[in-house]
């Protein structure tokens, strides 16, 4: 049996990666498995959100990933005659620094991150599957197997990032609970005879479900995106591509919108049955369920791959906090509960409120009811007029993408959500996520995300706050005087963009007490 890994990491899609990342940047030995063999599988997943992009801002990824994607992507929605555009870009988000939905391919998401490990010295072991682990009282048992043969490991912890047919789902013992749906998703990358639009999106509503084509195809021009009563049982797993769709049921989807194109190549296409489910927890003593191993999601709004990413950015910096507490020696277990107990606590309550708003947008897209069918096919037309005119009212559109990308999300009830006394007046409260804003630090005038773009927590001083005692400066922990916030508070940061810790003094006691809470005192104490 070998070890020398804090982190085993089960699955190499966007929320396996990122949890590398974010756990490798807060000072895991990491270790990424992935029992497919090669990186690239058509795209399921096409759009980053707003909130998604901030939390892999700090690991140093989102230039790549936006020089990859189309920042101000343009759609037509189809309601019967009438067409409505849309733009998606330049929202009034003025509290984050992508104010915008950026469409990208899941596969260029996967590679950008990987490079990025990579470039950390931590490459994905690509043909190597987990085929069981447990969980016991001094780690997690996994047993692995590769062209090598079978290896048996013992490491701290366990993430299962490995989809919804989940091992460590499975051997954690954690069951879900929902359904599958009786509507079915189509894809396939094809070229048209002729372009449907000017470039952008393309949305058709129509009775018998919602049809989308991107200009985002891997192996063809166009990437088509369909809803349909479902066919029954053929093996696929859920959210997996399964079975080739001919070309002329395909023909037969385009023709029913009312799109006047002929299909002149199909390059690939799949059968893609859907559920929507939720893990009944997220933890069982070492082992964790991220992603689509901890829930499943229609495909309205796109929230299945940020979900995952999002996950991953609020667990990572917690294990590697956990397991690197003590300068290389693992954390004491019990002062390490509350800090990953907290994960299940804060991300599980988000999921659920993710999985009620993407059952009921999908309702209105894709079910072949009486009623939404009628919704789309004869009240969506009749009301098109009016589109504009909401459209045009970019506030309620941005308050729409704020609770669609989660920048509405808060951890006010977790246990790492601490509040000093007396109360930080007119700032975010502990749990709050941390808009951007434009500060003064001493110099020009910089946005805030920026300075606070990187690993580690950020301590953030009013200008006419109490200096910190030293030993609550450090490699893991960043200070920042705020000369534009006038008052003599302070306000802890997680590495995640949440809000830990606020006082409206400077109350070295109640941080210190906050920063044991996270195991960042531990942190910076041994490394000074």
């Amino acid at each position: 049996m070998t070890g020398a890994v804090d982190v085993l990491v089960v699955g190499a899609g966007p929320t396996g990666l990122t949890l590398a990342l974010q756990a490798r940047d807060h000072g895991a030995h990491v270790r990424v498995v992935e029992r497919r063999p090669e990186a690239f599988r058509p795209s399921r997943a096409l759009i980053l959100h707003p909130r998604t992009l901030e939390g892999l801002r700090p690991l140093g990824v989102t230039d790549a990933l936006l020089g990859l994607a189309d920042t101000a992507p343009t759609a037509r929605l189809h309601l019967g005659p009438r067409v409505v555009r849309a733009g998606l870009g330049d929202l009034a988000l003025p509290d984050t620094a992508f104010p915008y939905l950026s469409l990208i391919r899941q596969a260029d998401v996967e590679r950008v991150l990987a490079t990025a490990l990579a470039d950390r010295g931590v490459e994905v072991e690509r043909g190597t599957e987990l085929l069981a682990v447990r969980d016991g009282r001094h780690g997690a048992d996994a047993v692995l197997r590769s062209g090598a043969g079978t290896e048996m490991i013992r490491c701290p912890y366990v993430a299962g990032c490995d989809g919804p047919v989940s091992t460590v789902r499975a051997c954690a013992g954690i069951g879900w609970h929902g359904r599958p749906y009786a509507v079915e998703a189509v894809l396939a990358d094809i070229d048209l005879s002729r372009a449907p639009g000017c470039g952008g999106a393309e949305a058709f509503a129509g009775r018998r479900g919602l049809l989308l084509l991107f200009p985002l195809g891997e192996r063809a021009a166009w990437r088509l995106l369909a809803t349909r009563a479902s066919g029954g049982a053929h093996g696929a797993a859920f959210g997996q591509p399964g079975p080739a769709v001919p070309r002329t049921e395909l023909q037969r989807l385009l023709t029913d919108v009312g799109l006047d194109a002929t299909i002149e190549r199909l390059a690939w296409s799949a059968r893609v049955p859907l559920q929507y489910r939720l893990a009944r927890r997220f933890r069982r003593g070492r082992l964790f369920l991220l992603g689509d191993a901890a829930h499943n999601y229609s495909p309205a709004t796109g929230q299945g791959m940020n979900a995952g990413i999002q996950d991953a950015v609020n667990l990572g910096w917690k294990l590697g906090f956990a397991v690197r507490a003590c300068d290389g020696e693992p954390a004491d277990e019990l002062g390490a509960e509350v800090l990953l107990d907290s994960y299940d606590r804060e991300r599980r309550p988000v999921a659920h409120r993710r999985l009620l708003l993407t059952h009921a947008a999908f309702w209105a897209e894709a079910s072949t009811g009486r009623v939404p069918s009628w919704l789309r096919a004869v009240a969506a037309p009749i009301g098109a007029p009016a589109v504009p005119v909401l459209l045009d009212r970019r506030r309620l559109v941005a308050e729409g993408i704020r609770v669609i990308s989660q920048l509405r999300v808060s951890y006010r009830n977790s246990p790492l959500s601490v509040e000093g006394t007396p109360r930080l007046r007119g700032a975010p409260r502990p749990g709050d996520r941390l808009p951007d804003a434009t500060v003064s630090a001493g110099g020009p005038a910089q946005r805030l995300h920026h300075l606070l773009a990187r690993p580690g927590v950020h301590l953030l001083l009013q200008r006419d706050a109490d200096p910190l005692p030293d030993a609550t400066s450090g490699p893991d922990v960043d200070v920042l005087r705020l000369m534009n916030s006038p008052g003599q508070g302070l306000m802890a940061v997680r590495p995640d963009g949440h809000v830990g810790f606020t006082c409206g003094a400077t109350d070295a006691a109640g941080l210190n007490g906050w920063l044991a809470l996270i195991g960042a005192a531990a942190l910076s104490a041994s490394r000074l």
